[in-house]
């Protein structure tokens, strides 16, 4: 039994991870989605969460701590004024992992990990397509 581990350690050693944690963060603020390993995502998903939380208070010191992770000032930016307006109006939830099947190399889970709000636009577009006044009438 492993009492009291704590993350996962993803066979590195804790500057490998960390590093490696920032550079998918890193990457999933600058692009929007990434496509990474199902232990990788989950292992960034609580990270992301408590960074996007951070940036929505917006004090000093929760800004510091934001750059502290994100160290290029490009992806500071984007993520205050592209993505935080977004989640303006939710709690949590803000990252998204779907499932995409297996890696042929080596048999791996993939998946694609996105800002939950993108699909949620999706969504709304496709009801106003499902609405009653868009569809054509049939005529018996």
């Amino acid at each position: 039994m492993q009492h009291q581990v704590f993350g996962r350690k993803l066979n590195r050693d804790i500057k490998e991870r960390k590093s490696l944690f920032r550079n998918l963060i890193i990457s999933l603020v600058t692009y929007g989605r990434i496509r990474t390993t199902l232990a990788k995502a989950k292992a960034i998903a609580g990270l992301t969460e408590k960074l996007v939380t951070h940036a929505k208070d917006g004090t000093d010191v929760a800004m510091r701590q934001v750059t502290s992770i994100l160290t290029s000032k490009k992806s500071v930016e984007k993520l205050t004024k592209e993505i935080l307006p977004r989640f303006a109006d939710k709690v949590g939830g803000y990252v998204r992992i779907r499932r995409i099947g297996r890696r042929s190399g080596d048999n791996a889970e993939e998946v694609i990990m996105e800002w939950s709000v993108e699909e949620d636009k999706n969504k709304k577009r496709e009801e106003v397509k499902k609405t009653p006044e868009n569809k054509k009438k049939k005529i018996k």
